[in-house]
């Protein structure tokens, strides 16, 4: 894994890269690289093997610069965009997770030029009626001081999964750490508290801009965003999608299930081979395109 800073329109961004071939941009959730933990996690990990994940940090989230500038979900998008500009990505494949998956929905259809194949993990942006996403900041506050099982019942489906208590333990946080958490959720309360919360109100209404293929996980006790957002990103987006129900799971399987997770992605941007099919059809095509003979004129050769 590396890490460096870079500067974006006078901001410092914090970007870490793991693995090699083609690049995958990651843009992280908040119980995730960045936010949650300090690294990679398996998931991360396991993806690296096959590409080469690029993950910049959000506004706020470890090493990028706050900028309170940034408060709606319009200015995230074009940020992003000045970073993927600043890392040189033309058209990228995408994967996004929770907060990171609103982005990526953002971006696919906003501008699907930049955008090749997407995958969206429990993510948030759409409002689908009488079934509203968690409400993460109240959980966010510890039990006691010092509990966090609320918010790990909020994100993953057993608050007792080593995974969760090792993102979100029961102690009190050092204070890096906290100070580090309380910008990460300022930030995202600029964005995502003040009603609409956590969508957009035309993002769904829009999503048949986006072509491409689309890949969506989401878990199958997921309590922060229910499945029938999953749904609504199914038979919103307009290209070929398909929707993955992780069991065992609640709003981060790429947390409680890394190499499952992992490894439907990796399927699913794995480079895609010409069928037999479609190869043998174009062989025939060129086999029977003959040279064009030119016609005899009648009387050609004749004597006058």
């Amino acid at each position: 894994m590396t890490t460096r800073t870079m500067t974006v329109a006078g901001r410092n961004v914090a970007v870490a890269e793991i693995g090699k071939g083609r690049p995958v941009l990651y843009l992280h959730g908040f119980a995730d690289v960045h936010a949650g933990s300090v690294g990679w996690l398996p998931f991360h990990e396991t993806l690296g093997e096959s590409f080469r994940v690029i993950a910049p940090a959000h506004p706020a989230c470890a090493g990028t610069d706050e900028d309170e500038g940034i408060d709606t979900i319009d200015d995230v998008i074009f940020h992003t965009l000045q970073v993927m500009d600043a890392l040189g990505l033309g058209k990228v494949d995408i994967v996004g997770t929770c907060f990171g998956g609103w982005i990526a929905a953002e971006l696919a259809v906003r501008n699907p030029e930049r955008v090749g194949r997407v995958v969206l993990v429990g993510a948030s942006g759409l409002m689908v009626p009488r079934q509203p996403i968690g409400d993460l900041f109240w959980q966010i506050q510890p039990e006691n001081g010092i509990e966090y099982k609320g918010l790990r019942s909020l994100l993953f489906a057993r608050a007792d999964d080593p995974a969760a208590l090792a993102l979100f333990p029961d102690v009190r946080s050092d204070i890096e750490r906290g100070l580090s958490q309380f910008k990460a959720m300022r930030f995202a309360s600029r964005v995502g508290f003040k009603p609409p919360y956590f969508y957009h109100r035309k993002l769904r209404e829009r999503l048949g801009r986006f072509k491409g293929e689309a890949l969506l996980i989401w878990g199958e006790s997921d309590r922060m965003v229910p499945r029938s957002h999953a749904e609504a990103y199914r038979t919103g987006l307009g290209g070929k999608t398909t929707l993955k129900i992780v069991a065992g799971a609640g709003h981060s399987p790429h947390v409680e299930k890394p190499k499952l997770v992992a490894g439907q992605i990796q399927s699913f941007l794995a480079p895609k081979a010409p069928s037999k099919k479609a190869a043998s059809v174009t062989v025939k095509s060129v086999a029977k395109k003959k040279a064009p003979v030119a016609k005899k004129r009648s009387g050609a050769g004749r004597r006058r």
